[in-house]
């Protein structure tokens, strides 16, 4: 089993306490988006989580607690963008914080389990394509020894975040200036000797040596366990997603990074109303269970392939 945590919240930045009880206590209870009434109580035993993917906008409030993860493997999705307070409210500035959070905690767990996301992409009258270019090459050659590739897309406009971002004058992105941009973020990354590639985008810019990702990797998750997995494509994303199959045991509308582009949050009350009722002791993130909710086990299991010993009877014929 692959644990994602989260695509919903960022988990590292405000909920690391609560994560690492539910690490200790093996197990944790997470509601079915789609029906809230509906809680699945999830096994978090090594014996069955294979890896751990979070993701992240500033880990710095858990790097000091990875230790308390020895018995478990993982990485890190790293969100770190050009945006300033008008766009990400509550992530701490990068120049002064972010960047060596970054490196802090690519020395302790090594670069090739902290993927750097410069993500979403949008224009607009501040934000235009020689901006992105920019700052993209400074954050580059502060981050080129402490990962190995840079994950881009482009911003998808949901309905759910017009209200947030209407005030920030952006412009339609042709698909002439995502490869206009593309073409000069690949050189750069190029240049410091990173990989680039697209998430859940269906754009082709392989002629500048850009191919999709997979955010959730099993190549990577085989290379970080030393084992090979057997999973399939996550059918619950969209179709251009190349993840692999997970279990995300974050809640929505729980973030205070105040991001405007976010689709994880609906409602700045909302999220504010979740977060008062966060408390690290409990099973459930930001709530209790009470008389309505029904609890089921999910089955889980690992998704490690048996791999036969040279030296094993069963590999001698």
């Amino acid at each position: 089993m692959i644990i994602s945590a989260s695509r919903r919240t960022d988990i590292p930045t405000y909920f690391s306490d609560w994560f690492l009880n539910r690490i200790k206590e093996k197990y944790v209870l997470v509601r079915n988006p789609m029906n809230i009434h509906k809680v699945s109580k999830i096994n978090l035993s090594p014996d069955v989580v294979d890896c751990i993917v979070f993701w992240t906008k500033n880990p710095k409030p858990m790097i000091q607690k990875l230790e308390l993860l020895q018995d478990y493997k993982y990485y890190f999705q790293f969100t770190l963008n050009s945006y300033d307070k008008d766009i990400e409210e509550n992530v701490p500035f990068k120049s002064t914080e972010v960047i060596d959070t970054f490196k802090k905690l690519s020395d302790k767990i090594g670069p090739e389990k902290v993927i750097w996301r410069y993500d979403p992409i949008f224009l607009s009258d501040k934000y235009t394509i020689e901006y992105h270019v920019e700052y993209f090459e400074k954050l580059a050659k502060h981050l080129q020894d402490y990962t190995e590739k840079c994950t881009i897309s482009f911003m998808d406009f949901y309905d759910k975040i017009n209200s947030n971002i209407k005030s920030l004058n952006i412009v339609d992105m042709q698909l002439s200036d995502k490869r206009m941009l593309a073409k000069s973020l690949s050189k750069i990354a190029s240049d410091c000797g990173l990989k680039i590639e697209t998430c859940a985008e269906d754009i082709e810019l392989i002629d500048f040596g850009i191919t999709h990702a997979s955010c959730i990797d099993a190549k990577l998750i085989s290379r970080i366990i030393d084992n090979p997995i057997n999973v399939e494509k996550d059918k619950n994303q969209r179709l251009e997603c190349g993840c692999v199959a997970s279990i995300d045991i974050g809640l929505y509308n729980t973030c205070l990074n105040g991001c405007k582009y976010c689709y994880a949050n609906h409602n700045l009350n909302t999220v504010k109303n979740n977060f008062a009722k966060y408390d690290k002791k409990s099973p459930l993130l930001c709530g209790e269970i009470d008389n309505q909710d029904v609890i089921n086990d999910r089955e889980v299991k690992s998704l490690k392939v048996a791999q036969l010993s040279l030296f094993s009877d069963d590999s001698i014929q």
